[in-house]
This record gives structure tokens, C-alpha cells and sequence, in this order.
């Protein structure tokens, strides 16, 4: 979690080091040379991951300097024509139990009104400020939910909606479903006439993410725990194409990825194979990540960083990547 990362450091070298690390980082990891690159391979969309600390400094306090770093986006968008959805990739007390979402394990979300209501100030602040904003194509909302409440979740979603649609009518909501953005179908129909559904689609997981190694795509055979080709991938999000009929709404993939293994077991048919099928089942997308340190687990970036000096030490005990 970001929240731990940055104790530990600060504990380490003291606040002023961890200061100057936070404003050396943010301003060499993503630069101007990074949208040029990125317009070059022709891509028109950038899903941009925040954390609420970006922008809140303390609750119902907004951060000039968060505004900052979410304006220069914006700008770089503009100068290359690269549309840009916002993308709340932490919440206030987490929205499900994993680091990513600087989680310190409960979803605290789902368990305290207080961190909802602070959702809910903080969207329509982001909203009434960038609201004019052409390069914006729309706000996802709330990155990965994991809650049995789903009752719960889904006034989160409509009282959401309330407070963004007060200040902005201009952009589209992306919604994400329960569960890793897997499960849509616990989702209630919102009354907005700007609304699409994302998913997240990293199935199999085994394969993906590298969980078993040295499995090779398509998955078969004795080396393989499931069986897994383009029919499978083919069926598996035709689920989703059935949603969005019977629901008249857009789909978005806002995630999709694989652990890259120099093309060696299969990923880049992987890649090919679920493409043709977001193709065919008219389905938009954006592939996580941009930009990692190459890891031997979880999907990693179109552009990796290999070399293992001592910030990255990949033989631990902790790792920096």
C-alpha cells in the first residue's frame, strides 16, 4: 500500500527525503516524451490511475498541487490529442482489500458512510473543475470494488452520480461492476443517458498473471489446471456482450493484460486472440499498464524497466518495484 510504502520511508530518511522523492518521481516517471509516444503508436486513450491523496489533503480538503499533476495530463492530452478518463484508483478507507488500492486490508469503504461522503465531495470537486474540459473523456468512477454489500454498492453508485451530475453533465461515467470489475450483473440500470460499463478482463488468471509458470497459450493438456483457447475467451466475454444489449449500454475494458515473457508461452497470441474478440464484440479498451518494473508476476507494462539496481532489488527480502 502507498499509505505504508511512504511511513516506511519517511521513518527511514525522514519527511524531507520522502517529499523530495514523491516531486522527483511524479515528475520523471510520466513525462511530455511519454504522450508523444504514446500518440505515435496511435492509441486515442489514456485511463489515468489516481489515488484520493493525490488531490485530498485532508478530508474535504483539496490539493492544489494534486490539481497540478492532473492538469499537466490534461494539457499533454490536448498537444497530442489523447483523450483522458480519470480513473479513482483508491478510495478513502480502500474500496477493496489489496495494496493497489492502499488498502490496509478491510474495504473500509463499504463499512464507514463517512468515507462514501468523501467519495462523494471529492468527484464533484474533480467534476466542477475540469467539467469544460474537452480532452476528458469521462470519469471512472471507482476502480475495483470487492463487497458482498452490493445493496450498498449500488447507492453508492446512484448518490455518486447525483453529485457529479450537479456541477457536470458533460462527460461519461464509467461504472465499473462488483468483484474486480468482473461481476456486472449485481449492478442496478442508473438513470443517466452517459453511462458505460468497464470490466476488467485478465482471464486466465493463471496465464496472465504468471501464477503457475512456464504455462504456454493456449492451455492444454496435463501441464495446464484448466483449458483455455480463443473459444474459451470467445464465450467467456460473450456474457458481457449479452449485458450490454439487454442493458443498451456501452462496454469498456478498462483493463487487460499479461505478464510479457519475450513472447515465449504464448502471450502474444493471447493478446491477438482477446483484441479480435473486443473487436468483434464492439467492446472499447485500454490495456493496463503503460509503464512497470518488469516483475516475474502480474501483467507488466508495454514499457518495462529491467535492470536490477539496489531501488529496485528484486531478490528481496523487500522489493522496491
Amino acid at each position: 500500500a502507498e499509505q505504508l510504502f511512504k511511513k516506511k520511508f519517511a521513518a527511514e530518511l525522514g519527511p524531507t527525503a520522502l517529499k523530495e522523492f514523491e516531486t522527483n518521481f511524479r515528475a520523471s516517471f510520466i513525462q511530455e516524451k511519454d504522450f508523444a509516444q504514446i500518440a505515435k503508436w496511435r492509441f486515442n486513450s489514456l485511463r489515468v490511475p489516481f489515488n484520493f491523496r493525490l488531490v485530498e489533503s485532508a478530508p474535504y480538503k483539496y490539493s492544489k498541487a494534486g490539481l497540478a499533476y492532473l492538469d499537466q495530463v490534461v494539457k499533454w492530452a490536448k498537444k497530442y490529442k489523447i483523450w483522458i478518463i480519470l480513473d479513482l484508483h483508491a478510495a478513502p478507507g480502500a474500496q477493496n482489500h489489496d495494496w493497489h488500492s492502499d488498502s490496509l486490508g478491510p474495504a473500509e469503504l463499504w463499512t464507514k458512510e463517512s468515507n462514501r461522503k468523501r467519495v462523494y465531495a471529492l468527484w464533484e470537486f474533480l467534476a466542477d473543475h475540469f467539467k469544460d474540459e474537452e480532452m476528458i473523456a469521462g470519469y471512472d468512477l471507482l476502480n475495483e470494488s470487492v463487497t458482498n454489500d452490493t445493496k450498498t454498492l449500488n447507492i453508492f453508485y446512484h448518490e455518486l452520480i447525483k453529485h457529479i451530475r450537479k456541477v457536470d453533465r458533460n462527460h461519461i461515467l464509467f461504472i465499473e461492476g462488483n468483484r474486480w470489475s468482473q461481476d456486472v450483473e449485481v449492478l442496478e440500470e442508473f438513470k443517466d443517458d452517459n453511462v458505460v460499463i468497464s470490466i476488467h478482463n485478465y482471464e486466465p488468471l493463471q496465464f496472465t498473471f504468471n501464477f503457475i509458470p512456464h504455462l504456454r497459450y493456449p492451455l492444454k493438456g496435463r501441464q495446464s489446471p484448466i483449458q483455455w483457447n480463443e473459444k474459451v475467451t470467445r464465450d467467456h466475454l460473450l456474457k458481457y456482450k449479452k449485458f450490454s444489449e439487454r442493458r443498451h449500454v456501452p462496454i469498456h475494458v478498462g483493463e487487460f493484460g499479461v505478464n510479457y515473457r519475450e513472447g515465449m508461452y504464448g502471450e502474444d497470441s493471447w493478446l491477438k486472440e482477446v483484441l479480435k474478440c473486443f473487436n468483434d464484440y464492439g467492446f472499447h479498451w485500454n490495456y493496463w499498464t503503460y509503464k512497470a518494473v518488469k516483475h516475474f508476476m502480474f501483467p507488466d507494462g508495454v514499457m518495462s524497466y529491467y535492470p536490477n539496481p539496489v531501488w529496485v532489488n528484486r531478490p528481496g527480502p523487500l522489493s522496491g518495484g
